[in-house]
Parts: C-alpha cells; structure tokens; sequence
C-alpha cells in the first residue's frame, strides 16, 4: 500500500465514522464531534493532494477551513453548552422546537 493510498483510506475511513456518528447518535455533543470529525477528513485530504500538487490556492483553502472549523467549534459548543444551562438537556430529539 503506498502512503497516497493509505491517506485516501484514513480519510475515507475518517469521513464515514464522522457521518455515522452524525446520523446514529441522538446526543448533541456527540452529533459536534462527528461534523468535526468529517471537517478533519475532509481537511486531511485536501492536504494531501496539495502536497502531491505543491499547489498554494490549496494549501491557503486547508488554513482557511481550520479557521472555520475553529469558529464553527466556539459557537457550537457556546450553543451545546447554553441549551445544557437552560435545563434541556443535550438530546437532539428533544429539541424540536424553538422556545424563548
């Protein structure tokens, strides 16, 4: 297995468990961590085909999706932690309608 090869496969590998966690768990936090989890196999992957290319507009969109994924992370957890100290709990089930 050459490394292009198993890059491809943690990446692919990566995305899958993200999406799973993503569909199957019912917990908010748990639901966060799989979208990471899926921005971080993405991201794993555009770093490896600007490396194979040594091309610059791609490594700039890799540091440009870290600071997404970083103010994406401030404000979902600041949105987790808040709807927690509001006494709903962090089940996504139980969230299905807006309250003020």
């Amino acid at each position: 297995m050459t490394i292009s090869s198993a890059v491809w496969t943690i990446a692919g590998t990566l995305f899958a468990l993200g999406l799973a966690m993503l569909v199957l768990r019912r917990g908010l936090l748990a639901m966060f961590l799989g979208v990471e989890l899926m921005l971080a196999a993405a991201n794993l992957a555009v770093v490896r085909q600007a490396g194979l290319r040594a091309d610059a507009q791609a490594q700039a969109a890799v540091a440009l999706i870290l600071a997404v994924a970083a103010a994406e992370a401030v404000v979902g957890l600041s949105l987790i932690l808040r709807a927690f100290r509001a006494g709903r709990g962090l089940d996504a089930g139980a969230m299905s309608e807006l309250r003020g």
